[in-house]
């Protein structure tokens, strides 16, 4: 299987969020289950099916982030430099058209979330901009149209 690439703070959230599946959500449902099942007749017992159902919710996104946590390719922003624009950096851009500028971390996958403007590294803006420099203009092919930005900062934190 591929390298999954993640930030340090992308696996360390990751890894939070699998703790708290294995120490906290499964155990609270096990317990659900067994509380159901007092009640009698599993048949047409809601909360039991209930409780089934959110137990293989959360064992499914247990194997799921096992998966990419043993497939992670951790990248370390901090390790970073230059003046180019890789998975990691924060990319400040000026959008030609609307005259505004937008500072853009690229992440991965799991990490993006584009109110804290973190983009994936899959994104079209992210993809736009990989390899290119400060002074570079690009074309971001979006639905909406393509948008033309130059790049204006490229920073490592």
């Amino acid at each position: 299987m591929q390298k999954i690439p993640m930030t340090v703070d992308g696996h360390r959230k990751l890894r939070e969020e699998l703790d708290n599946l294995k120490k906290v959500q499964r155990p609270r449902i096990v317990q659900e289950i067994e509380e159901a099942r007092a009640h009698g007749d599993l048949k047409e017992n809601a909360e039991y099916h209930a409780a089934k159902d959110k137990q293989g919710f959360v064992e499914g996104r247990i194997r799921e982030i096992e998966g990419k946590l043993a497939h992670a390719q951790v990248i370390d922003t901090d390790e970073l430099g230059g003046d180019r624009v890789v998975f990691g950096a924060f990319v400040t851009v000026f959008f030609l058209d609307t005259d505004e500028e937008k500072t853009y971390q690229i992440v991965g996958d799991d990490e993006a979330d584009i109110k804290q403007l973190k983009i994936s590294f899959a994104s079209p803006i992210a993809r736009a901009l990989i390899g290119k420099t400060v002074g570079d203009e690009s074309v971001i092919k979006a639905p909406g149209g393509d948008r033309v930005v130059e790049i204006m900062e490229v920073e490592f934190r």
